[in-house]
């Protein structure tokens, strides 16, 4: 009769000895373990390809820019970075860049003047004010507005949105014309195509970009801190203030600069609303003009020449270099939250 001990009695039921078995198992996890391994460097790999194609496409975009840019400068007549000329006949080159950089830098920081108020506005009250599964349907509702496209923005904002601003900048301009934003440029007000109307159209476009960043950051607070506010007797909007809204510092600014980046780069709705070009011009929201962007756009039927074309390719190259800042400082600011 076999005792307690034994192999007849410790054998499993299929007739396979513990020890076959435990080498096999020991066999298979240690396969299993070499296949995640090879798979954990192949991911690796993949990735840091990514990441150094991304930065070689940049660094190609940045390098061609300059190629191509550099012989117009060489035979611009004037200073590139002071002057308002623009004339791009091959045989009298005058081209600079300081009326494109005034009307884009009035157009897109007044939208985000505008835009930056009212996202944080309706990212609190998503984030704190609603239930989560409301807030999402709600927050899906305002990302709608990116899938707009530009060119619907732009009719509406000179058929619609124009006529109906005349009034208001016709007020501001009698009542403020003493500040320089509110001066009579040289533009008609009564046309509605100014700074102003273009200032509100981009700051619609760039409200679901700085609601939805905002809306995530918030939403990270931690609710240990939000209780013990509310324990020690704030109120809602006190918690929202002493709390949430500190806390939530960074992704509203890195929102915001990743905003003014799409603002700086709008195209189609600017030319559209803007379509009447200025020489000389002052600071003033009822100026009208040509962004960056919108001034590109506007001449590719010059683009067949070498010399026209790198005019316009070294205003480009100014637009990817000023919009490539803004979008690393949002990045570093982003980064500060976690890092900080």
């Amino acid at each position: 009769m076999a005792t307690e001990d034994s192999p007849e009695r410790s054998a499993p039921s299929d007739g396979v000895p513990s020890a076959v078995r435990t080498d096999a198992v020991a066999v298979e996890s240690a396969s299993f373990a070499g296949s995640a391994g090879r798979m954990e460097k192949i991911f690796k790999w993949a990735a840091q390809g990514a990441g150094i194609l991304l930065i070689a496409v940049i660094g190609l975009i940045f390098l061609q820019l300059v190629v191509q840019a550099v012989p117009a400068l060489t035979k611009n007549n004037v200073n590139f970075l002071t002057s308002s000329e623009w004339q791009t006949t091959p045989s009298n080159m005058r081209f600079g860049i300081v009326e494109l950089l005034k009307i884009t830098v009035l157009s897109s920081v007044m939208a985000l003047v505008l835009a930056v108020p009212v996202a944080v506005g309706i990212a609190t009250f998503l984030a704190q004010y609603v239930p989560r599964r409301i807030a999402r349907a709600l927050g899906a509702v305002v990302d709608l507005l990116a899938a707009v496209p530009s060119i619907i923005y732009g009719l509406w904002g000179i058929l619609v949105l124009a006529p109906f601003l005349v009034p208001l900048q016709q007020w501001l301009n009698s009542n403020l014309g003493w500040f320089f934003l509110f001066k009579t440029g040289n533009m008609q007000i009564s046309l509605g195509s100014t700074v102003f109307t273009a200032g509100i159209v981009l700051a619609i476009m760039i409200l679901p970009i700085i609601t939805s960043i905002t809306r995530e950051a918030l939403w990270q607070t931690p609710v240990s801190q939000q209780e013990a506010a509310l324990a020690l007797g704030a109120t809602k909007w006190e918690v929202v203030r002493l709390t949430v809204l500190p806390y939530g510092r960074s992704g509203i600014v890195a929102g915001s600069m990743l905003a003014l980046g799409r603002a700086l780069g709008e195209t189609i709705a600017v030319l559209i609303i803007l379509f009447a070009a200025t020489k000389n011009s002052i600071w003033s929201l009822f100026d009208s003009g040509y962004t960056f962007a919108s001034k590109i756009a506007s001449a590719a039927a010059e683009f067949d020449n070498v010399d026209q074309r790198g005019a316009y390719i070294a205003a480009g190259l100014v637009l990817f270099v000023l919009t490539f800042v803004v979008n690393a400082i949002a990045r570093w600011i982003g980064g500060g939250r976690v890092n900080g």
